[in-house]
């Protein structure tokens, strides 16, 4: 792997990590899922592959945000407003 390119998988890495403190099955879990998907891939050495799967790393990444919030919406819209009976 060139140096850019580790460079990229060791930052996306870091940032899924630092995700996964909050995803909801838990951090052990995550954990455990993301070093398995890193280590099925790290034997790919082709430049144009790795960037296809640090493009999904990082769709991941927008996919993980997104569920965080909704989440964080859900727990305000709970706090703020009540249901109301119609709807």
């Amino acid at each position: 792997m060139a140096n850019p390119l580790r460079a990229e998988v060791v930052t996306l890495y870091k940032n899924l990590l630092f995700l996964g403190r909050e995803y909801p099955k838990g951090e052990i879990y995550f954990k455990e899922r993301l070093r398995k998907a890193f280590l099925k891939n790290s034997h790919v050495t082709d430049p144009e592959k790795i960037r296809e799967l640090i493009a999904r790393g990082e769709f991941v990444i927008k996919e993980l945000e997104a569920l965080y919030f909704l989440r964080k919406y859900r727990a305000m819209k709970q706090r703020y407003y009540e249901d109301s009976p119609n709807a």
